[in-house]
C-alpha cells in the first residue's frame, strides 16, 4: 500500500495489494457508466450526469461444487442491481453516500466479504472526479428490532480504558456517564503494567499479548458488576441488542478474522480502533494523549476529565 500508483490503480489492484494471507475469490464490474442526477451544487440539480462505477467484491469460496449453476454464485447482476436500486431509491448529494449505500447492499449478499467501490463523475470537468471506499462485511452495524417491529442499526460507544483508569476510584462514575448517552457500551483495555512472558517467535508473542490483554479485561470486570467479558462476535451482537455493558476479550476475534490486526496485537488502543470500525461505532473514546492511526471512519473523542 506504500506504492503511490495504488492510490489511482483499479480497485482490483487495491484488493490484491491488501489481500489477507488466505486470498479470496473476486468478481468485478469495470467501467460501468450510467446517467443519474446527483450533486450538492445548484447546477447539478435537474441535470443528469454520467457516473462511472468500478467495483470489486471479494467473496467467500463456495463450499459445494458449483455444477455450472448460476444460482450458486454471487452474480454480476447483483452488483449492477445494487447500483440501480440505490440510484432509483432517492436523490443524493454526495458520491460518498452513494458508495456507502452500494457497498452495504453488496455486503448483504451471503458470499460477499469485502467490497471496493469507486464512483467517478465524468461531466464535471476535463477529468474524472470521484471517491473510492473499502468496506468489510464485519463493518456493517448490528441491527435490532424495536418493540414496534421497526428494524434499526445499533452504533455503540467503544471506549479504551488505560491502566490508570482501571485503578481510578472514579471508574464507576465514568461508566455511568457513558451509559447516560443511551447507547450500548463496549470497553477495551490494553496490556497491563506487568507485561506477560516474552517469546522470541513473533507469532507466539502475539498470542501471549492478546491473552495478557484478556487478563486485564477480567481485572476491569472485577471493578463493576454491570460489566461482562465477551470474546465472540455472536455474543457481542447479542449484548449490544440487550443494551448491556461489555468488555472485549480480543484474542478470538483478532485471530479468527482474515483482516484482524495481528501486527498490533499488543497495542490496546489500535485494537479498540479496529473493533470500533468493525462494529460501525458511534464513537471511539480514548484517554488524552493516545495516538491513533490516521484515516479512521469512526469519530474519535477524548475521555472527559
Amino acid at each position: 500500500m506504500s506504492d503511490i500508483h495504488l492510490a489511482f490503480a483499479h480497485p482490483q489492484e487495491r484488493s490484491e495489494a491488501t489481500a489477507p494471507a488466505d486470498p479470496r475469490d473476486r468478481i468485478s464490474l469495470r467501467d460501468h457508466v450510467v446517467s443519474a442526477e446527483i450533486g450538492a451544487f445548484q447546477t447539478e440539480r435537474g441535470a443528469p450526469q454520467r457516473l462511472r462505477f468500478n467495483v470489486v467484491v471479494e467473496i467467500r469460496p463456495h463450499p459445494a461444487p458449483l455444477e455450472d449453476d448460476v444460482d450458486r454464485i454471487l452474480s454480476y447482476d447483483r452488483i449492477v442491481e445494487a447500483i440501480a436500486d440505490e440510484l432509483a431509491s432517492q436523490r443524493l448529494n454526495l458520491l460518498e453516500t452513494l458508495a456507502e449505500h452500494v457497498a452495504e447492499r453488496i455486503l448483504a449478499e451471503p458470499q460477499a466479504m469485502r467490497a471496493f467501490v469507486r464512483i467517478e463523475k465524468l461531466d464535471r470537468g476535463p477529468g474524472a472526479l470521484g471517491v473510492e471506499i473499502v468496506r468489510n462485511r464485519a463493518a456493517l452495524p448490528v441491527r435490532a428490532v424495536s418493540d414496534s417491529g421497526q428494524e434499526r442499526a445499533l452504533h455503540p460507544l467503544v471506549a479504551f480504558v488505560d491502566n490508570a483508569m482501571i485503578e481510578a476510584p472514579d471508574f464507576g462514575a465514568r461508566l455511568d456517564a457513558l451509559k447516560a448517552r443511551g447507547l450500548p457500551v463496549v470497553l477495551c483495555v490494553g496490556l497491563p503494567e506487568a507485561r506477560g512472558p516474552q517469546a522470541a517467535v513473533r507469532a507466539v508473542q502475539r498470542r501471549i499479548d492478546l491473552l495478557t490483554i484478556e487478563q486485564n479485561a477480567w481485572k476491569l470486570a472485577s471493578r463493576d458488576r454491570r460489566l461482562m467479558v465477551i470474546d465472540s462476535r455472536t455474543e457481542i451482537d447479542w449484548a449490544l441488542r440487550q443494551g448491556q455493558c461489555l468488555i472485549w476479550a480480543p484474542a478470538k476475534l483478532v485471530l479468527d478474522s482474515a483482516d484482524g490486526p495481528l501486527d498490533r496485537a499488543g497495542d490496546g488502543a489500535a485494537l479498540a480502533l479496529w473493533l470500533a470500525e468493525t462494529l460501525a461505532a458511534a464513537a471511539l473514546i480514548v484517554p488524552p494523549g493516545v495516538q491513533l492511526s490516521a484515516g479512521t471512519r469512526v469519530p474519535v473523542e477524548t475521555w472527559p476529565g
